[in-house]
C-alpha cells in the first residue's frame, strides 16, 4: 500500500475537476492545468474528493499510485494559491532587469545574459530578489533552477545566483605561508 496515494485530495470550492480517457484537467480561480495518469492507476472524484487508486497490484504499480497522487494535489494547490520561488543574485555590479519578455542577467560575464520567459510564468524583479510564480510547480522550479544555473555561486566569494535562504558552504582561500628560505 503507498502511504501517499491512499489519502483523498480535497477538491477546495471554485475547482473543477475532470477526468477523460485516463487524463485528469483541473480547473480553479487561477488556471487550468492538465495531467495524463498510466494505465495501471485510476482516478475517481466523489463527495468533493479525488481518489487515486490502484487497477493492478504490481511494485511499479505502488510507486505510480504515490506519484499521481502527488502530481493531482500540487495542481489543485496551484489553481487556488500558485507556486513561487525567489532567488537573491549577490556580487558587486551583479544585477537583473525585465526586458519585455526577456529577464536579463548581469552577472560577470562579457555580455548579458537574455532568458526567454514563457508565457505561464510571471517572473519579478525587486533589487537583488527575482520571484518567479506560476501554477504549475514543476515549471516554476524548471524556470528557478536555470535561472540559477546561469551563474551558480562559488564557494570562495558566494558569488552569484541563489535560491533565498540557501547556504553556500564556503572554502578557505589561499594562505599565505610566512617564513623565507631557512637561514644557517
Amino acid at each position: 500500500m503507498s502511504r501517499i496515494g491512499k489519502k483523498p485530495i480535497e477538491i477546495p470550492e471554485g475547482v473543477e475537476v475532470k477526468i477523460e480517457n485516463g487524463n485528469v484537467t483541473i480547473k480553479g480561480p487561477k488556471g487550468e492545468l492538465f495531467q495524463g495518469v498510466r494505465p495501471e492507476i485510476g482516478v475517481e472524484v466523489k463527495e468533493g474528493k479525488i481518489f487515486v487508486l490502484p487497477k493492478v497490484s504490481t511494485k511499479k504499480t505502488k510507486a505510480f499510485w504515490g506519484l499521481t497522487r502527488a502530481l493531482l494535489a500540487n495542481m489543485v494547490k496551484g489553481v487556488v494559491e500558485g507556486y513561487q520561488k525567489k532567488l537573491e543574485i549577490r556580487g558587486l555590479g551583479y544585477k537583473a532587469k525585465l526586458e519585455g519578455e526577456d529577464l536579463v542577467l548581469q552577472v560577470g560575464f562579457t555580455h548579458p545574459v537574455k532568458l526567454k520567459i514563457p508565457e505561464d510564468i510571471k517572473i519579478l524583479v525587486e533589487k537583488n530578489i527575482i520571484t518567479v510564480s506560476g501554477i504549475n510547480k514543476e515549471r516554476v522550479g524548471l524556470i528557478a533552477s536555470k535561472i540559477r544555473k546561469v551563474k551558480r555561486p562559488e564557494p570562495y566569494k558566494g558569488k552569484g545566483i541563489r535560491y533565498l535562504g540557501e547556504q553556500v558552504r564556503r572554502k578557505a582561500g589561499k594562505k599565505v605561508v610566512t617564513g623565507g628560505i631557512a637561514e644557517k
